[in-house]
């Protein structure tokens, strides 16, 4: 017996809606793994200046040497002094180096910040391999208080067998603070002293 025909338009229309609502839903999953699978494809590839966190010393060096320079920035509203003991130092390839940057917060109260980084060239950010770091980690500093964080680091002497690596004399690392939000305080500690 063939269907009737508002039964063949009634399964076109649940196929068509199935079909949107499958495509809405992908969408959605996409736009929610959009942020991770990118962050993992910078991890990986060194894209954007994104460097590499080392997961074991370098295994030789190579007489190659290149100059890593270094800059410190504070974002909009953040009344901190920040910069690198040097602005730039000369290392072998493969060679383990520590530079500290110092912070000085000037501000009369409390502030929590967290520093972004990157690499320039941002093609040479795969070579950036960093042991030990202060970056995305909150930093909070007491009024006027100073600190000292270091940085240490290795530049991958693979580099000398990439393309890109060939003519490279130097890689800028560069890290920028921005302020955080205050931190939410439990209910208790705001409430007025001796209330119930």
């Amino acid at each position: 017996m063939a269907a009737s025909p508002e039964t063949v338009v009634r399964r076109r229309d649940l196929a068509v809606a199935a079909a949107c609502g499958a495509c809405v839903a992908m969408m959605v999953g996409a736009a929610y793994a959009a942020v991770p699978l990118y962050d993992w494809f910078c991890r990986v590839t060194g894209f954007n200046g994104r460097t590499q966190v080392a997961t074991s010393l370098p295994g030789y060096t190579v007489d190659r040497k290149i100059t890593v320079r270094f800059d410190a920035n504070t974002g909009p509203g953040l009344p901190w002094r920040f910069e690198p003991e040097v602005n730039s130092i000369e290392v072998r390839l493969g060679e383990v180096v520590t530079v500290n940057y110092r912070v000085i917060n000037q501000a009369a109260r409390e502030i929590t910040a967290a520093a972004g980084y990157n690499v320039a060239p941002l093609n040479l950010g795969v070579f950036f391999q960093k042991i030990n770091c202060f970056c995305f980690t909150d930093q909070t500093l007491k009024a006027g208080e100073k600190r000292d964080m270091p940085v240490v680091f290795y530049i991958d002497p693979a580099l000398v067998k990439d393309a890109d690596g060939v003519g490279a004399s130097s890689i800028t690392l560069s890290y920028t603070f921005y302020p955080q939000r205050e931190p939410a305080r439990p209910v208790a500690a705001a409430a007025r002293p001796g209330a119930i």
